[in-house]
């Protein structure tokens, strides 16, 4: 007699809890040592790992979970991974996915750094960092360009970018960007609909009774948003006394509130710790980003190198500590409702206008950057070529910067 199939919530509980643990740690250490080519990339190895191979979760779950990522700060990748774990093996499995996922690609970046520091002055090195810059451009370029497309819905949504992005290059905090743009936009909405005369009426009123049923999850959301954005307009430093707190407090606020991926994290480094604190240089930025490439897992493992450069082996610890903490506490506490959050068109309103807001602050940075990067026109062609070749063909971006790399060392091998 055949077996019946299993409904979808009880799909993935098959097992004792420590077998499943044990299987949830494997697949996300090995996922995490081997995906590279970025969040997109990952979500599909995931897919195929989860669903297609070993079934934990339905096709419809894996989508939900995906819908639910784009909502929430944060790298999607990662949060997919905690969510899978989640399904799988309860909280323990959450934190177990989500680490096991985070841990490799934080321990490559922190040898890379190591190495970085000890070797980063060799001529070689910086022959070889001076052809990834121009190449690093090409890439964000090109990612600005593609999520950018994606992003634009309509025109308004267009100015709003072009705003954003006259901000950003004002010196105006990151945090403060993103906040505001999402309160613009829903504000738009509200004039649209008095215009058009459209009510809101019952959208607002499911949002409302969502929220209150929830309000530890709206409290948590707060806390987390708002330190941030209020000490970014203050200016005020949390601590003088100890670094380590200095650099654990500045990427956690990071992490509460990264819309746009990886890439929008260095339009927070460039203005916190570049402009506002001096803690890096323009030239340490670009070659975060570009060790950003290079290894596997999710690209917010560039906090590792970074607090590396600022801490030492503690920094790193910390700031990788940091920026991820906040994808844990948004998967476990904002889960249940956001999907149905989603279906309130001011949220929609809300998160299209900071989605938008974060690929300008992307395309502030790469601004910025390119400054330092193309000095020279054998850096605007490394910079040109590259972003031929990634407008044209479905490379791994990786290999785009490595072959800048290589140009750069030819480029010091014949002068």
């Amino acid at each position: 007699m055949a077996q019946p199939t299993p409904e979808p919530a009880t799909i993935g509980l098959e097992g004792p809890l420590s077998e499943r643990l044990h299987a949830v740690a494997v697949l996300f250490l090995k996922l995490g040592t081997i995906s590279f080519g970025g969040p997109a990339a990952h979500i599909a190895l995931m897919e195929d790992e989860v669903v297609r191979k070993r079934q934990w979760v339905t096709r419809q779950q894996y989508l939900d979970m995906l819908g639910l990522t784009n909502l929430i700060p944060g790298p999607n990748s990662t949060e997919m991974a905690i969510n899978v774990g989640f399904v799988r093996a309860g909280w323990a499995g959450l934190v177990v996915a989500g680490a096991s996922f985070i841990i490799p690609a934080a321990l490559i970046t922190a040898a890379v750094a190591w190495a970085y520091v000890r070797f980063g002055t060799l001529p070689l090195a910086e022959s070889l960092l001076a052809g990834v810059k121009p190449a690093v451009i090409a890439v964000i370029a090109i990612a600005v360009w593609r999520l950018g497309k994606i992003a634009v819905h309509d025109a308004w949504l267009g100015v709003l970018g072009v705003l954003a992005l006259a901000m950003f290059l004002v010196k105006l905090s990151p945090l403060l960007i993103l906040a505001g743009g999402g309160l613009i936009g829903m504000l738009s909405k509200l004039i649209r609909d008095l215009r058009h005369g459209v009510s809101s009426g019952r959208t607002n009123l499911s949002a409302g009774l969502i929220l209150l049923k929830k309000p530890f999850f709206l409290f948590s959301l707060l806390t987390s948003l708002l330190p941030g954005a209020v000490l970014a307009a203050a200016g005020i430093p949390v601590t003088q006394r100890l670094p380590l707190a200095r650099i654990g407090w500045f990427f956690l606020k990071v992490g509460a509130a990264l819309y746009g991926g990886g890439y929008v994290l260095f339009a927070f480094v460039e203005q916190g710790l570049v402009r506002d604190h001096h803690w890096l240089t323009q030239q340490q930025v670009l070659d975060a980003i570009a060790i950003g490439q290079f290894t596997p897992g999710p690209v917010l493992s560039t906090a590792t190198f970074i607090g590396y450069l600022l801490g030492g082996a503690w920094g790193a610890v910390v700031a990788t500590a940091a920026i991820f903490l906040p994808s844990f506490l948004y998967v476990a506490a904002l889960g249940p409702i956001l999907p149905k959050l989603r279906r309130s068109a001011w949220v929609a309103a809300f998160l299209d206008s900071v989605n938008v807001c974060a690929v300008a602050l992307m395309a502030g940075v790469t601004v910025k950057l390119a400054g330092d990067a193309l000095r020279g026109w054998p850096m605007w062609v490394i910079a040109a070529t590259a972003l031929a070749v990634l407008w044209n063909w479905k490379i791994n971006p990786a290999w785009v910067v490595l072959g800048g790399g290589l140009a750069g060392m030819l480029l010091a091998a014949v002068r």
